[in-house]
């Protein structure tokens, strides 16, 4: 499970400038601040108090598409693209996301602080591919000679019990034993948020790579890659 919210795309108006700098070409920039869309298959990239919108036009359009295919030296003007989003992801989604270090800032809500805030739920975790089917196991999970759980689902289930006793012993005593309990225990599955700036060239970097992936998560983030205004830019996908 993945959700992206309350995305913003920044920094249009300098990277086109930008764009133009090498060949001295700013005249031939053709995107202009409009009430109404005044380009064919055009969308508006910012707007102002007055209403006004950005438009890209064709000219700077396809300057940017042909710089994109030459690659990420040419194309430096995505580095002035900016993206902030909210992502609440799986922690095992987090762990492949931060290998992207270099043009990204994240701020997450705290695990160590704040993971004994709120009572545990099932909304709190990503386990909709967890199967309910039981299945025959020897030897583990034993507890007073009977099965600790019979499928997955249920094994979930029952480690947000414990995270919930655990979470109350220690609300109760502040003994901080309770509280390495429930840090030691949360599955990977936990679900963490955290407000996210990028920009256009890491994008440019992580597409290609996610877009087939076995994770449904990383699908997902593609999807919403190409959602993002002119993402032919990032995707090469005309």
């Amino acid at each position: 499970m993945i959700k992206l919210e309350n995305t913003e795309v920044l920094g249009w108006e300098a990277a086109i400038r930008g764009m133009r700098n090498p060949m001295n070409s700013w005249d031939k920039s053709d995107s202009r601040w409009f009430i109404n869309p005044m380009y064919e298959n055009s969308i508006s990239v910012a707007e102002d108090d007055e209403g006004y919108e950005l438009f890209i036009g064709p000219n700077d359009q396809d300057l940017m598409m042909r710089l994109a295919k030459a690659g990420s030296v040419d194309a430096k003007y995505r580095r002035m693209i900016v993206v902030t989003v909210d992502i609440t992801a799986p922690l095992y989604w987090w762990k492949e996301f931060d290998t992207y270090k270099v043009g990204t800032v994240a701020n997450s809500c705290s695990t160590m602080h704040k993971i004994h805030s709120k009572e545990f739920t099932l909304e709190d975790f990503s386990c909709e591919h967890l199967d309910k089917e039981d299945i025959e196991i020897t030897n583990i999970g034993m507890i007073n000679n009977q099965y600790l759980s019979d499928n997955a689902f249920n094994l979930m289930r029952a480690t947000i019990d414990f995270l919930n006793a655990y979470r109350t012993k220690f609300l109760e005593t502040k003994d901080k034993r309770y509280w390495w309990q429930m840090i030691q225990l949360l599955p990977s599955s936990y679900n963490q948020r955290r407000t996210v700036m990028l920009n256009y060239e890491v994008l440019a970097g992580i597409y290609p790579k996610r877009k087939d992936h076995k994770l449904d998560e990383w699908h997902d983030f593609c999807d919403w890659v190409k959602s993002l205004p002119y993402s032919e830019i990032i995707t090469l996908e005309e």
